[in-house]
């Protein structure tokens, strides 16, 4: 594992998905799955996030057509939260779900505002 790739993952993956989540994942960590927190850090966040040819903004919009098609919920839920820490705003994010109605699907995409309108209410402080 290279330091220097982990560490910076380790900011962006905080950066953008929030530290608290980041350090809850870490310490919820066993023997089993901390090899999986170290690959996602390194290989993921700092590795591929970290490159210079994309700003994080358009990695955010990647990943949620990615997720809103692979229907992973859940990741979706907290790559919606990041991609507004990216600076994307609510209309692109809706923008983002219009066009993956036309290429993956309109249940896809009814997914995908379902889950973003439940972010965006927790957000709001509204149930």
């Amino acid at each position: 594992m290279s330091k220097e790739i982990f560490d910076r993952g380790l900011e962006i993956r905080k950066s953008v998905i929030g530290a608290e989540f980041v350090d809850n994942a870490f310490k919820n960590a066993d023997d089993f799955n901390m090899p999986l927190q170290e690959l996602l850090t390194e290989y993921c966040w700092g590795y591929v996030w970290g490159r210079d040819g994309l700003p994080l903004k358009s990695r955010s919009m990647i990943n949620l057509a990615m997720l809103s098609v692979m229907n992973r919920p859940h990741e979706l839920k907290t790559h919606i939260k990041g991609a507004l820490r990216n600076g994307m705003t609510r209309e692109e994010i809706r923008e983002v779900f219009m066009q993956i109605a036309i290429y993956a699907g309109v249940p896809v995409a009814v997914d995908s505002f379902r889950i973003a309108r439940e972010v965006f209410n927790e957000i709001d402080g509204k149930k």
